[in-house]
């Protein structure tokens, strides 16, 4: 135990607490590396799962240490339901099933399996393990599908079934669930492979039941509760009492276009809780990135998590912390509302949101906004020689950049703030995988929002399509208008969006969309942002600026327009710059000047000075507030307005 941690006050002696307490973690942690080994799904092997040891009313006691953060908040509440559902029917060897979003969960494609165990007849536990399935059907491969108006449209919803009863597994039921799935063998291999890991975690559990004795680890269960909440207690009560307010946005609703959609989040420290209240986000909305109860909840406690690194998680931690979502709104989306894009669209504006609450109550811990989680998906028939007839499914996402923070830049190419373990998947096992060849991969200079501290730099990545058959590609993601915000004076990274060329024409596809036809010769490209700035761009020292413009972070031209830093190249191949300081001083001068003005010019001017090429796109959202519609180019007033209002709250109204 470090000094750091407070001694708990636990019955067992405190040795014997630790070791089990490590052993829980050993023992989930085991989970994960069996699942690893024997997934078929690359999307699952690429660490898009989860695992816990749930007690034996469905509280969790232990959580793996690379588990994704969009499951932790949500599997205690998934196996509470699973459990009350087969109240009376709970047997030793009886796995269970469910990917239900409404009861817990997040979406279809995260796929929970459950195994009760047992000691001398008594429930004590449920091993548990989540992992995305890359397709769980419906009309969209990949199962993300914008044009679903309900959750009937996106794919098979699971309520809680036994897909072992007493020991037997039940092929029927698994065998009509994976035969309406894409690559129906993939989904029995990961149906499987996470049933074996719960089942190598229950021989663990008894194992150490045979070494210490049943009462002993279920008082160890109780003890790790207590001690986390005894942990985060003791933090939240050495802060502050009060109030904090702040809002992130979706894009917008598809079936209202212009404006944005509100994620709003009040967060009250009262002694040694923490309430957040949500009440104030916007009516559920007409496309899949809402979400459920459970996906906001675990946006609420991964993003309070954050700020509290060294504290267990478990569900001694959830004690401490409530929160009020209202059903029927964008982040308590009801049934049958479509949720299969909740991570990029509500989620991640919770976790967002929260950062910048506690920002200002640890500002030492402080950190801007982050790039927003994005998937592009591809399916069809593969055609390649030897291929020939196969079914494929490409399934991608991307690492980006986190928000600057207090005193240090942002995480470069890190992974989506939603699942921080998550690897970035091998090019080449998915060249080998799937007729799509990757044709770049590489860091975008000027992704990183300018600040005194930048934010991390994000990626772009372009695929081409090889032999391939009755193929399309679908893209979920966000903040293509709201787009990743700096704080503290700190400004915006780049938009979202995937760009196809086709038979040489090129098209701005946006951020979301679903089965776009795509044939061989086709290609692809999209960015992640980079994260948001932390304070004032015109206060980062000249020479960090300068070693940006060397590692090709910052172009020489956006280093003069938001850093107000001139740079003279000497011999680029050389890497040889140098910074005029005279005209350094008279640029941040003329920035200083005019800077609040450019937020003030109308609008319908400044889009014709880009139509004119008199000013480019991150002149539009960083200098003059102006969002557009990037796929027609036409101005989105309300949403400019609103994308103004919020560049004056988090930017302006820092700057001297």
């Amino acid at each position: 135990m470090s000094q750091q941690e407070p001694q708990a006050d636990i019955d067992l002696d405190p040795v014997t607490f630790e070791v089990l307490r490590s052993s829980f973690t050993n023992l989930v942690d085991r989970m994960a590396e069996q699942i690893q080994r024997t997934c078929y799904s690359f999307v699952i092997y690429n660490r898009d799962f989860s695992n816990c040891l749930n007690d034996a009313e469905g509280n969790t006691v232990m959580q793996g240490s690379q588990d994704i953060a969009v499951h932790v908040g949500t599997l205690h509440y998934t196996c509470q339901e699973t459990l009350e559902y087969f109240e009376g029917d709970i047997e030793p060897g009886d796995v269970y099933i469910v990917n239900d979003p409404y009861l817990g969960g997040t979406h279809i494609n995260d796929v929970r399996i459950m195994r009760p165990v047992f000691h001398e007849g008594e429930l004590i536990a449920v091993t548990q393990s989540n992992g995305h399935w890359a397709d769980v059907g419906g009309p969209a491969p990949g199962s993300f599908n914008i044009a679903a108006n309900d959750h009937f449209a996106e794919g098979l919803r699971i309520p809680p079934l036994k897909i072992w009863d007493a020991g037997e597994f039940r092929d029927d039921v698994a065998n009509f669930m994976t035969t309406n799935m894409r690559l129906s063998e993939d989904r029995m291999g990961d149906l499987r492979a996470q049933a074996e890991a719960t089942r190598i975690a229950e021989e663990r559990l008894l194992e150490l039941v045979d070494k210490y004795g049943v009462e002993t680890v279920l008082t160890a269960f109780d003890e790790s509760k207590d001690y986390a909440e005894r942990i985060m207690r003791e933090q939240i009560r050495d802060l502050p009492d009060g109030t904090w307010h702040t809002r992130d946005y979706i894009d917008a609703d598809a079936d209202q276009g212009d404006g944005y959609v509100t994620v709003d989040v009040e967060m009250t420290i009262s002694d040694d809780e923490v309430h957040y209240d949500l009440s104030g986000s916007d009516q559920h909305i007409g496309n899949f990135l809402n979400a459920t109860f459970g996906t906001s909840f675990s946006g609420v406690v991964a993003g309070t998590k954050m700020f509290f690194p060294e504290v267990p998680l478990n569900s001694g931690m959830y004690r401490v912390i409530s929160a009020e979502l209202p059903e029927g709104t964008v982040v308590n989306a009801p049934e049958p509302a479509p949720v299969t894009g909740s991570v990029a669209g509500a989620y991640e504006k919770v976790m967002n949101a929260i950062f910048e609450l506690w920002s200002e109550v640890l500002p030492e811990r402080a950190m801007a906004c982050a790039f927003n989680l994005e998937y592009l998906l591809a399916g069809g028939t593969d055609e390649r020689p030897g291929h020939e007839g196969n079914e494929f499914a490409w399934y991608d996402w991307m690492a980006g950049g986190w928000g600057g923070r207090n005193g240090k830049d942002g995480a470069n190419a890190t992974a989506p703030v939603f699942g921080a373990g998550l690897a970035v998947q091998s090019l080449e096992g998915q060249e080998r995988d799937t007729p799509l060849l990757t044709s770049q991969h590489s860091i975008v200079t000027d992704s990183a929002g300018p600040g005194e501290y930048r934010g991390g730099c994000g990626l772009r990545k372009g695929g081409r399509m090889l032999e391939c058959d009755n193929s399309v590609i679908s893209y979920c993601s966000d903040r293509a208008r709201s787009v990743t915000w700096g704080i503290n004076g700190g400004l915006p990274g780049i938009p979202h969006g995937v760009t196809l060329t086709r038979d040489g024409e090129t098209e701005e596809m946006g951020t979301v969309f679903s089965s776009e036809p795509i044939e061989e010769g086709d290609e692809f490209v999209r960015p992640s942002s980079g994260g948001g700035g932390f304070g004032d761009p015109l206060d980062r020292d000249p020479e960090a600026v300068l070693e940006d413009v060397k590692d090709d972070y910052v172009s020489i031209e956006r280093a003069a327009k938001d850093y107000g830093v001139v740079i003279e190249e000497i011999d680029a191949d050389r890497c040889e710059y140098e910074i005029n300081d005279d005209a350094t001083a008279e640029k941040r001068r003329y920035i200083r000047a005019n800077r609040d003005a450019w937020l003030r010019e109308d609008p319908q001017d400044v889009v014709s000075q880009y139509h004119d090429g008199e000013v480019d796109r991150l002149d539009l959202i960083r200098r003059y507030g102006v969002i557009l519609d990037w796929t027609t180019g036409e101005l989105l007033e309300q949403t400019t307005a609103e994308f103004r209002e919020m560049l004056r709250d988090r930017a302006a109204s820092e700057w001297s």
